[in-house]
């Protein structure tokens, strides 16, 4: 059976962070793979 293109996104795994591994909240037009406070950024949330 073929999945559906929403369920094929539900199920991918969290992303982390290539340099300390924490989980990274994603954003729909982000492709990075570093969290904020590894290059530099304050929190955003804050």
């Amino acid at each position: 059976m073929i999945q559906s293109i929403v369920e094929f996104f539900k199920n991918l795994p969290a992303k982390h962070c290539q340099h300390c591994g924490e989980q990274i909240e994603e954003q729909a037009e982000c492709y990075g793979n570093v969290c904020h406070q590894c290059i530099g950024l304050k929190d955003l949330n804050s």
